[in-house]
């Protein structure tokens, strides 16, 4: 069986088992070149892994593991990288609205407020089918989302004047159509982002995602349960969600340390008041 041959056995058995469009296109990729390597499977990966981040790492293990065991039916010990503990950086208020306000372009100015808003991935923005809008009920349901799990959002209030146009228009299915009539392409709502920052003065590197854990941070901070938190999100389990308790910055000011609530003792006379404290930087002569 020649290496084509393989691939398209194996595109055909992912499809059979449900893997999303994505997963296959890029364990595709990562098996054909380990074909055209020639190499074995361990050195193949030795070598990605001088050169990839981890997590490109392990994605190009689960396609060559998924290749050997079920195209050629061949069981492989091949272990995944240790990936470095990330956590998603998440935008104040203060920036999203900067962010949202500086957008001119009505179109992309809703984009970035349903994926703020309504906490969407890129994918789910771009696969918004208008009948799965619900002005009504103040519901937006996304379909098939990661994991192929369906989920609702509350839908913010806000955007129902402006999302009204979008769901009438006749001849296509989705909400946001391309200026060639198709779907957005996800460089395009990228681009959206990297130029609603340019034009807002934000420096930091902002991509769509970051506006989804902004507004599971921000509801975090308001007093949201993290488990309507993780229904939001549409985590499988509230373990992917409660890695937003270490991002959530704000809460952790709040915080009063049981230091500053002692009320005699040498530590409370001799702490100065906040603001108090100003650094020497004369000295008298």
């Amino acid at each position: 069986m020649d290496s084509c041959d393989a691939l398209l056995r194996m595109e055909t058995e992912m499809r059979l088992r449900g893997f999303s469009a994505k997963s296959i296109k890029a364990y595709v990729f990562h098996a054909g070149r380990h074909l055209s390597s020639g190499l074995e499977p361990r050195e193949c990966i030795l070598r990605l892994s001088e050169t990839r981040d981890p997590r490109t790492v392990n994605l190009a293990v689960a396609a060559i593991k998924f290749y050997h065991r079920n195209v050629l039916k061949q069981d492989i010990e091949l272990g995944y990288l240790k990936r470095p503990k990330r956590l998603p950086e998440a935008m104040t208020a203060e920036e999203v609205a900067s962010l949202i306000s500086s957008t001119e372009n009505p179109k992309h100015r809703l984009i970035l407020e349903l994926l703020y808003g309504c906490g969407l991935r890129l994918s789910e923005v771009r696969n918004l089918r208008k009948d799965d809008v619900r002005p009504g009920e103040l519901l937006l349901f996304v379909r098939q989302g990661k994991g192929g799990r369906d989920r609702a959002v509350s839908l913010p209030a806000s955007l129902l004047e402006r999302l009204a146009p979008l769901l009438m228009e006749d001849g296509f299915a989705y909400v946001f159509r391309s200026e060639r009539g198709g779907r957005l392409h996800p460089r395009t709502i990228q681009q959206m982002v990297k130029d609603a920052c340019r034009k807002a003065g934000i420096k930091r590197n902002v991509h769509a995602h970051t506006l989804r854990h902004s507004y599971a941070t921000h509801l975090l901070e308001s007093g949201t349960d993290i488990r309507v938190i993780q229904r939001l999100l549409g985590h499988s389990s509230v373990k992917s969600t409660e890695i937003y308790t270490h991002v959530s910055t704000a809460m952790i000011r709040k915080v009063k340390s049981p230091l500053d609530t002692l009320t005699a003792g040498p530590a409370a006379q001799n702490t100065p008041k906040a603001g108090a404290f100003t650094p020497n930087t004369a000295q008298k002569h």
